[in-house]
């Protein structure tokens, strides 16, 4: 499958994020909503706090933070996630060193983080390429095409169908995404495969 899937696939750049706590603060600033706002809102969150720490956030009330165009939820996810690191209930240098479930587990345990977010910032912030994202519509999406499937599938069978790429199922995630975006662009007609 991913023999076919390269071979038509556009070049394709490799998503990689700073990290840390800003790494992880951006995704949830970022999350739906559009890409320009997402960029607005990213760029009044540096221009008001040039210094993203914990500290930083915690030292605003939640009108300044707001005033940053973030939403009441988005104010609340970031204390959390600032309180975890201050608390040293989340360290972002030692989540560097943790294997990759563990790393998962202790930022879903942060409130406001979902498995989606924390696998992501894994693969984005941190470069792991043994993280799948199983949860994401798009993988999912590329998934059915590239199988030639009717319907996508779920959250658990994604999950499942990944365990055969492991140890390099960040890899294959990011050759799906690429492969969803061609498709999206009209830059790749996937076919069935045959036999």
């Amino acid at each position: 499958m991913f023999a076919r899937l390269e071979a038509v696939t556009p070049v394709f750049d490799w998503r990689l994020r700073p990290g840390g706590f800003p790494g992880l603060a951006r995704m949830i600033v970022e999350q739906q909503i559009s890409v320009a706002a997402a960029a607005a809102i990213w760029a009044r969150v540096q221009a008001g706090l040039p210094e993203l720490t914990p500290a930083a956030v915690m030292a605003l009330d939640d009108p300044a933070l707001q005033g940053l165009g973030l939403s009441r939820p988005k104010v609340r996810y970031l204390r959390e996630i600032a309180g975890a690191h201050l608390s040293g209930a989340c360290d972002f240098d030692a989540l560097k060193a943790m294997p990759d479930e563990q790393a998962v587990a202790a930022l879903v345990a942060i409130k406001g983080i979902g498995r989606w977010t924390a696998e992501t910032f894994l693969m984005f912030c941190e470069g792991r390429i043994d993280v799948f994202p199983g949860g994401d519509i798009a993988l999912q999406e590329a998934m059915r095409w590239a199988d030639g499937h009717a319907l996508r599938p779920t959250e658990k069978a994604a999950y499942v169908r990944a365990e055969a790429w492991k140890p390099y199922r960040g890899v294959a995630a990011h050759l799906l995404w690429a492969c969803y975006g061609g498709v999206r662009r009209g830059e790749i007609t996937l076919q069935a495969p045959t036999g």
